[in-house]
């Protein structure tokens, strides 16, 4: 599409920036404890022993509860009704809940077996995802309903995606400062440190968009979910089994969208492909990059990461300005074929006797995740307007649940496949420095290979993707003539 074409944003369509900010600091408290919790389980392999594939468990298990926990979530946070609205309550409490909880989860105790280890760590973390769950969710059905248009979601989730990637400028110092000695004298006493320092600001941060921000969409949910009430009366006339068949019927409708289909797919193997090779990093730097060891690794691994993160600002504010150009969808391409490219440089600039070349893949991989969490939410508000003009309800709690539970899924087919992966390469922690060629060599495969492959097929998922901004207008013409009062709607910063 001609940019000259595109049409612009209404000024009551526009979210103040200190509304922007304040719905990024949600965010940083999501990527920070979803890095924190990913990146601090190597903890239990270097620090306590634990064998990888038992890590990788206890990533993925607790994660595998969100095939409950988060559309459950995400259907209660659509058909709640209080004065502070649908979403607020929840962003509050669960905030709270989550730091608390994580917290506790890393004070491990000294002196017991490994099988101990593996109950007290799962049995935690599934607790700790519960009360993640109440935070994420409707943080996120919040998002999709802040701004009806098509630009300004875009811009929306450009700078709660800038905000959110501070976490990863420290996330990947966590190991270093778990490790040095100059600050703790192992890195189980690290983590039990670090996890309340992370917990701290995850509080104070998360509160944040439940005090200054409202709900857009409020009103006209209740209004839809009353007239599908009253629709169905006969058939159910309330109660536990009409709220059942609610849900389910919500749940189905939600998965067979086809474009939100495309959309998860392609997030879950761009998400998936990243961080099934994620702890690779580590181990290429610190056992081919640094011959074993683990302070060095740590520093350079730390280099990288966080240059890629600082980098990811960049490609967030390159990417948002792309998408109101070219198309989200467009974008998507760019962002995602330049990742492939960053990817493919590993292996050549992974190299022992240049060490600080590790550093150099770091921008162009910042394309991956920095253009997915920037587009991938407004592609789905986008959706969730198609989805109430079909089913004449808004479905945001739902839709954000199943996106992020996809997210989630990825995460946790990653943790537990890279633990199983990284035993299929030979890997032994014991071997220190002396890891068999063989063992390097598929290390440095996987760590390159396959999040390429992973992100050429969603590519492909991506072109088939049908909402563009012509669609999208209709589709929002239509809304506002149904609902009879075009443009009424309240200002994200204002009302209950």
């Amino acid at each position: 599409m001609n940019p000259a074409a595109h049409t612009r944003t209404a000024p009551q369509d526009r979210i103040k920036l200190t509304h922007r900010a304040a719905y990024g600091a949600g965010a940083f408290v999501n990527n920070l404890l979803a890095a924190a919790s990913g990146g601090m389980m190597i903890v239990l392999n270097l620090g306590l022993g634990m064998n990888p594939a038992l890590v990788g468990w206890l990533g993925a298990l607790p994660r595998l509860t969100d095939a409950f926990t988060d559309p459950l979530m995400g259907f209660i946070s659509d058909n709640t009704r209080t004065r502070w609205g649908r979403r607020r309550p929840y962003i509050f409490v669960g905030a709270i809940a989550a730091g608390v909880i994580f917290a506790l989860l890393w004070q491990l105790p000294r002196g017991h077996s490994e099988t101990f280890y593996f109950v007290y760590f799962l049995v935690m973390s599934i607790v700790f995802y519960m009360g993640y769950t109440v935070f994420a969710t409707p943080w996120v059905a919040l998002g999709y309903e802040l701004t009806p248009d098509y630009h300004e979601r875009t811009r929306l989730m450009g700078t709660q995606n800038f905000l959110g990637q501070l976490a990863y400028v420290v996330s990947p110092w966590f190991l270093w400062i778990m490790t040095y000695k100059g600050f703790f004298p192992d890195q189980v006493a690290g983590a039990a440190a670090l996890a309340i320092i992370v917990a701290v600001v995850a509080m104070g941060l998360g509160v944040l968009p439940a005090i200054f921000l409202r709900e857009r969409m409020l009103d006209v949910a209740v209004a839809e979910t009353q007239a599908a009430r009253a629709q169905e009366a006969v058939k159910a006339p309330g109660g536990l089994m009409y709220n059942l068949e609610s849900f389910f019927k919500g749940f189905g409708t939600t998965l067979s969208n086809r474009p939100f289909q495309k959309l998860c797919l392609a997030t879950f193997l761009v998400f998936n492909g990243f961080m099934l090779i994620s702890s690779f990093q580590f181990y290429v730097i610190i056992y081919y990059v640094c011959g074993g060891d683990q302070t060095q690794g740590a520093k350079y691994a730390g280099y990288a990461g966080t240059v890629g993160a600082v980098c990811t600002f960049l490609v967030v504010v390159f990417i948002t300005w792309l998408g109101t150009r070219i198309g989200k969808r467009r974008a998507f391409f760019v962002s995602t074929g330049l990742s492939m490219v960053g990817y493919a440089l590993k292996w050549i600039c992974y190299n022992p006797k240049f060490p600080l070349l590790a550093v150099m893949p770091a921008p162009l991989l910042a394309f991956g995740l920095g253009g997915l969490f920037t587009l991938m939410p407004s592609m789905i508000a986008d959706v969730v307007d198609t989805d109430e003009l079909q089913t004449h309800q808004r479905r945001e709690g739902m839709f954000g649940s199943i996106f992020w539970w996809t997210v989630k899924l990825g995460m946790a087919a990653a943790l537990l496949g890279g633990g199983y992966l990284l035993n299929a390469t030979g890997f032994d922690v014991a071997l220190g420095g002396g890891q068999a060629p063989r063992s390097i060599i598929l290390m440095r495969l996987c760590d390159a290979g396959i999040p390429i492959v992973a992100s050429a097929i969603a590519i492909w998922a991506v072109a088939r993707y049908p909402i563009t901004e012509t669609t999208a207008g209709a589709v929002r013409q239509e809304l506002e003539r149904r609902r009879g009062k075009p443009g009424a709607i309240a200002a994200p910063g204002a009302g209950s």
